[in-house]
């Protein structure tokens, strides 16, 4: 159990937050690989270049990535005071979410499962130095 009043606890915790501004989708209706795809072609890149590549990419996940990538510069602007300019992408992961499974008749009375996989997908912004 850990040692001191509640409100100390409480301190130290949050002093190990990160304070960098992000954005995250939860159960967004698109596979964690396919995801990845769009994530893996703006990791590391500043805003506006990333901004234009998910306006080209024709993948559907790059249009949800791209309404979360603009709410992170927003909750950039609004709540650390940062210019976006000077933003780049720190991070960008998806995770696994839960699984819809569904039933798709086949056959000789057979019955196929269908996977409709979701993930939770993070965009974690930081300033240039």
């Amino acid at each position: 159990m850990a040692k001191g009043h509640r409100s100390q606890i409480k301190r130290e915790r949050n002093a190990q937050k990160d304070t960098r501004p992000s954005a995250k989708l939860s159960y967004a209706r698109v596979s964690v690989q396919k995801a990845c795809f769009v994530l893996d072609a703006i990791r590391g890149k500043d805003v506006q270049t990333a901004l234009a590549i998910l306006e080209y990419n024709p993948r559907y996940a790059s249009s949800i990535i791209k309404k979360l990538l603009e709410s992170a510069i927003a909750n950039a602007e609004n709540n650390n005071g940062m210019n976006p300019e000077n933003l780049y992408i720190a991070e960008c992961y998806a995770n696994k979410g839960p699984t819809m499974k569904r039933v798709r008749p086949r056959a000789q009375g057979r019955a196929y499962r269908i996977e409709k996989r979701m993930s939770h997908i993070t965009v974690v912004l930081d300033e240039k130095k």
